[in-house]
């Protein structure tokens, strides 16, 4: 039963999120800025998690709060499901190709946060969606989760294949991650904890 129901409600925000990470990809997503549920729901599908998402944020701003605060819930949601880590792989990457896009992601649920980010937008929207935001969001997953996630573009010039790569080969290395190998035994670590 990996599972994780996490809530966070502040003055900016209202989130309630669940996620199985044994799951077979269904989501059901509303944050209110439709490119970022498409993402979301990218990011679920390709990673094979169960995910709902249930945002209310102040849009009239910006896409800003909801889109971090999601990530926040999100990187919880991930840190509370995975549990101890006893007997997963820990690491996962993908090199994910999406039409003229080519994107790298790789993950270590070191217990230690870091973001490596190697990705350029000459545009400022998406949608509704500022894509300065596509930083942010994986920054605050990798904090809150306390995990490595590196992403690197490798080539691409359409903006919406760029990000949906992204988050894709996010979710692919990181199922990749949490899944079990039989010939761990406990916490894949030189240290014995993470």
């Amino acid at each position: 039963m990996r599972k994780a129901d996490e809530k966070r409600t502040t003055r900016e925000t209202d989130i309630t999120l669940s996620l199985d990470l044994d799951g077979s990809g269904k989501n059901e997503i509303d944050t209110g800025i439709g490119f970022f549920d498409h993402m979301l729901d990218s990011f679920a599908r390709h990673g094979l998690f169960d995910l709902k998402v249930h945002a209310k944020g102040d849009l009239a701003v910006d896409s800003h709060h909801t889109v971090e605060d999601t990530g926040i819930v999100l990187g919880t949601a991930i840190k509370n499901a995975v549990g101890e880590k006893e007997g997963i792989r820990r690491f996962g990457q993908r090199l994910l190709p999406m039409d003229d896009a080519l994107v790298l992601c790789a993950v270590d649920l070191s217990g230690r946060p870091w973001l490596g980010f190697d990705v350029s937008f000459s545009r400022e929207q998406i949608g509704y969606m500022d894509t300065e935001m596509v930083k942010e969001f994986f920054y605050a997953v990798s904090y809150s989760a306390m995990m490595n996630i590196h992403l690197k573009q490798v080539s691409g010039e359409n903006h919406h294949h760029i990000i949906e790569a992204l988050f894709k080969s996010f979710g692919v290395a990181l199922s990749e991650a949490v899944s079990f190998d039989e010939r761990i035994e406990g916490i894949r670590s030189t240290k014995g904890s993470l």
